[in-house]
């Protein structure tokens, strides 16, 4: 099962990069599993994806929670909270 996933904003900037694919073995998975191989890439990727960190979660364009299952060839955005004045 592959998940696109795509970054904006800071975590472009931050990842160097705007997308990348992520490969399960296994279905059922979550948003929430998602986040979690991220994090297992450790270094930058921990820090700035870390449980305390607030940023939004969207799958095929629809804002979701963590807990929402994502299927083959979904499309997982993240976007870091804005800021500025």
């Amino acid at each position: 099962m592959k998940i696109k996933v795509l970054f904006f904003a800071k975590l472009r900037e931050v990842f160097e990069t705007n997308q990348l694919v992520i490969t399960f073995t296994e279905s059922d998975n979550k948003v929430s599993d998602v986040l979690t191989a991220l994090r297992h890439k450790e270094g930058v990727w921990a820090e700035e994806l870390n449980e305390n960190k607030s940023f939004r979660i969207a799958v095929n364009q629809e804002m979701v929670a963590e807990d929402v299952v994502v299927n083959d060839g979904d499309e997982v955005a993240l976007f870091p909270p804005v800021t500025g004045g």
